[in-house]
This record gives C-alpha cells, structure tokens and sequence, in this order.
C-alpha cells in the first residue's frame, strides 16, 4: 500500500512540473510573436516616413504645396495661396468662380516688380510649350486700359516670351534676349494686361503696348517649377490662372478650364 502511495505522489510531482514547463514555454512563444509584431509595424512606420519625405521633396523651398499639371493643363483658383498685405479677397460679383476673385488694394508698383509677390509651385508632368492665360477685371473706374496689368515671371522655365500669330517675339527685359516689349518690362518679368472697356471677368493675358503679344512658357523636362506674380496697377483683380499644352487650342482649354489642377500639400 505504501508503495502504491508513493507511485502515485511521484507521478503527480512529475506532471505538475510537466505542465509548468509547458506553460513557461508558451508564455515565451507568445512574448517572442509579440516582440516581432511590435518591429514589424515599426518597419511600416518607417517605410511611410520614408515615402512621404520623398513626396515632400518636389516642393520648393519654405513653401509647403504644388500643383499637378494633369493631361498638358494646369487649372487654379488664383484665391487657393496665402497672400501678403495689400491683397484683398473680394466676392462682389457675379461670373466668377471658388471663393471669390483676388484684387490689389495696395500701392501701384508700375516699374518695380516685387510687391506683393506670391508664388506658384507647379509640377510639370508633360514638358513642352505651354500658353498662358488668366481670368481677370479691372474693379475702378470706366477705362479699359487703367487698373488692367500684373506682374507675372517663371524664373526657372527654360523659355518664357510673348508671341503673335504672325510669329513676332518678345523677351523680358534683363533676360538677355531681344527684342524686348513696348513698355514696363524689368528683372524677367512681363506686364501682362487685359484689354477693352467692359469690365466683365474674360480670359485674356498680353504682353507690350499697343503690340499684343500672346504669353508662352516652355519646360524642356518634367519637374517642378515656379510662377511668380506681383502687384502692378492697384484694382486689377483676378480671379483664375489657366496654362494649357501649346497642341490644345485657347478655346478648348478654357471649356476644359473647371477640371482644377490637384493641389499636393507637402510634409
């Protein structure tokens, strides 16, 4: 009978070891399945940090944003920027589109470009030849030719001229390339006026008086490039910002003007 106790006893012994040792193991199994869960999310959030920088570095410079040139067309709402004192988002008429249309309510700066710059980050997918053209009115006065021009450079394009259909070139002055226009040009950049006496919003952007030159960008290569614009006459207001693919004619660019270029806002 004692022998039978002491059987039994012993064999109890031997499986309650068993069974924590069993359990000490799945315990570390568990820890260790943890472990690598835990570094393979870090590996995710890693490679995210990674992707994002990389997205990050098309934008220039202190300047958080681009826009996405799509199909040989870029569209933009000239109100989606941050703008410096002296422009004033207005909303006081009919015929225009986003929020409203932006207007020069500072000081005439007619032969100095520089005030009130605000720039436009583009990332150009299709290089080639691009025409020019805004949406744009002038809010004072009665007289078609006063209040009417802007600054406007792209200090990076590979070309940036106006041309007539006669196939007449002009260059910026101080670009080194002739010949220059009639009237204010300095430092790369073009005056760009509308023209007429009705001061409805129409799409219209010429360089040199009394000589209208159409306005023409070319980027040899993909890539991200600027648009500046300043302020010239006082109550020249503007509302949008249209570029389009030499090869698509004015008239179907501008039907196809609603689909606005995607804005990328960078890390």
């Amino acid at each position: 009978m004692r022998t039978l106790i002491r059987t039994i006893l012993i064999f109890s012994i031997a499986f309650q070891s068993c069974s924590i040792d069993e359990e000490t193991v799945n315990q570390i199994s568990q820890e260790n399945s943890e472990e690598s869960s835990d570094d393979s999310a870090e590996e995710v959030e890693t490679g995210s940090d990674e992707e994002s920088s990389e997205d990050g570095s098309n934008c220039p410079e202190n300047i958080g944003f681009l826009f996405e040139e799509a199909n040989g067309l870029v569209s933009i709402e000239f109100e989606d920027n941050e703008f410096p004192d002296g422009w004033v988002l207005k909303n006081d008429v009919s015929g225009v589109s986003g929020t409203g249309y932006m207007q020069w309510e500072g000081n005439p700066s007619l032969g100095n470009p520089g005030t009130g710059m605000i720039t436009f980050p583009i990332r150009i997918s299709n290089a080639g030849t691009y025409r020019f053209t805004w949406s744009s009115s002038y809010r004072k006065g009665d007289n078609g030719t006063e209040h009417n021009d802007t600054w406007l450079r792209f200090p990076d394009a590979d070309d940036f001229y106006g041309k007539k259909n006669d196939g007449s070139i002009v260059y910026p002055n101080d670009s080194g390339k002739q010949p220059n226009p009639n009237g204010s040009s300095k430092d790369g950049w073009f005056k760009i006026y509308r023209s007429g006496d009705n001061n409805e919003f129409k799409w219209q952007a010429r360089t040199s008086d009394n000589d209208a030159h159409d306005i023409y960008i070319t980027f040899e290569n993909e890539g991200t490039y600027l648009m500046e614009v300043s302020a010239r006459s006082d109550f020249h207001a503007i509302d949008r910002i249209l570029m389009h693919k030499d090869e698509i004619s004015n008239n179907d660019a501008i039907e196809q003007a609603e689909n606005f270029s995607a804005k990328t806002v960078c890390d």
